[in-house]
């Protein structure tokens, strides 16, 4: 009788720590939107452009992190990444001008791609036995929605009570404090004799010679153009145009009194409906083909977010707009890394999804950047949306091409 592998090995344990911190702080930054605007009297494209560099500079540092960590190991990777992201929140936390803010925003996407899911699902992956592997890769990505949970609210808890350069303070000390859990973490097997055997270049070169590898790129440029696009402005969005909270009603009787309280609210409503729906992207894709799986995620965000703004805003729209955009939120996550690693291997998956990363980064960049920039020339946030509706129904429709089978390696010379 074959013994199981057992899934929470100690590589799992500590890889979902240090998703849940980084991405804690990182999903928080749209409730700063508002009070850094306000006490500057920028505009609102000038922080918007700062949270967009930022998703572009995790972008292009997600493959350049993934091949450091298969370089020279992945502990040594996350806790470069968590140094880069604790000074980039001190310096930011002294900026003073639009232009500083935008500066420092590389230094914080940098170290977001350094303890972010580029890294963090390779190491998860290569540790993880191939029954467990895309339930392994489920519970990091719904770590990082736990992370959402409490990121937002607690950085608007931390605002009432002290300034906001304090808060990013206060992230720095927590980002900085993950690498305490690195030795905990071990030395994960790279991979397997035969994928030890190809080289980087032979594997970059079979990847984009495959139609399917760009079809994957390609589709996951929606899921951060809406990820981001609603993590930076959703906050916002909802204080300004979400109708009153009846008082004396249930979300008043809760604590939740301002249309503000309930916008950093719906980020954690997100998150947590997001557990579930990862989780369940994790067990389905160990039974069914990821390609349909993904079809159909971005296919129900469409829908969601099509009647979200057809309806009118009320606080039970906003409420139930979380929850069911929440299970589809990060769920493509552990699918899409899960076809990358299916398809092409798990020697060199850290860079290989930090390319198809990319892709998901410049479409955060592009969202939380139109958003800001659409919302100053027209006062509303509608275009942005209508946008994120199309490209989603874009996804669902190039996901079902995609030849899901592993590709023949190249015979070494």
């Amino acid at each position: 009788m074959t013994e199981r592998t057992p899934i929470f090995t100690p590589v799992l344990l500590v890889g979902c720590v240090i998703i849940m911190v980084s991405f804690a702080v990182r999903a928080s930054f749209g409730v700063f939107q508002i009070p850094i605007a306000e006490e500057f009297g920028w505009l609102r494209t000038e922080f918007s452009l700062a949270i967009a560099i930022q998703n572009l500079a995790w972008g292009i540092g997600q493959p350049i992190f993934g091949a450091i960590a298969e370089k020279i190991g992945d502990r040594k990777a996350i806790l470069m990444g968590a140094i880069v992201y604790a000074v980039g929140l001190v310096l930011s936390a002294g900026a003073t001008t639009p232009v500083e803010h935008q500066m420092y925003a590389w230094l914080v996407g940098f170290g977001v791609a350094g303890t972010g899911f580029g890294v963090i699902l390779a190491v998860v992956g290569r540790a993880s036995s191939d029954e467990n592997r895309s339930m392994s890769l489920a519970i990091v990505a719904a770590m990082g929605s736990a992370g959402q949970i409490f990121g937002a609210p607690v950085a608007e808890w931390m605002l009432s009570v002290m300034p906001w350069q304090s808060v990013f303070l206060w992230f720095a000390l927590a980002v900085i404090l993950l690498v305490l859990t690195l030795p905990a973490m071990g030395v994960p097997p790279m991979a397997s004799k035969a994928e030890l055997e190809e080289s980087l270049g032979q594997v970059l070169l079979r990847a984009f010679r495959d139609p399917s590898y760009t079809l994957i790129f390609l589709g996951f440029f929606s899921c951060g153009y809406q990820v981001a696009f609603m993590t930076a402005h959703l906050p916002a969005f909802v204080t300004e145009v979400c109708g009153p909270i009846v008082p004396g009603g249930v979300l008043d009787s809760i604590g939740i009194t301002t249309t503000s309280a309930l916008g950093a609210v719906a980020l954690s409503l997100i998150g947590l409906a997001n557990i579930g729906g990862t989780l369940a992207a994790g067990w389905a894709g160990k039974y069914f083909p990821k390609k349909y799986l993904l079809a159909g995620i971005y296919a129900g965000r469409t829908v969601v977010a099509s009647l979200f703004i057809i309806l009118p805003m009320t606080p039970t729209t906003v409420i139930v707009f979380s929850i069911c955009m929440g299970a589809l939120w990060l769920a493509t996550v552990p699918l899409t890394s899960g076809l990358v690693a299916h398809i092409y291997g798990l020697r060199y998956m850290g860079t290989l999804y930090g390319i198809v990363f990319l892709s998901h980064q410049l479409g955060s960049f592009l969202g939380v950047w139109l958003g800001g920039r659409l919302y100053d020339a027209y006062g509303s946030y509608d275009q942005v949306w209508w946008i994120g509706v199309a490209i989603g129904a874009f996804s669902a429709v190039v996901h079902l091409p995609i030849r899901e089978r592993p590709l023949a390696r190249t015979a070494t010379a």
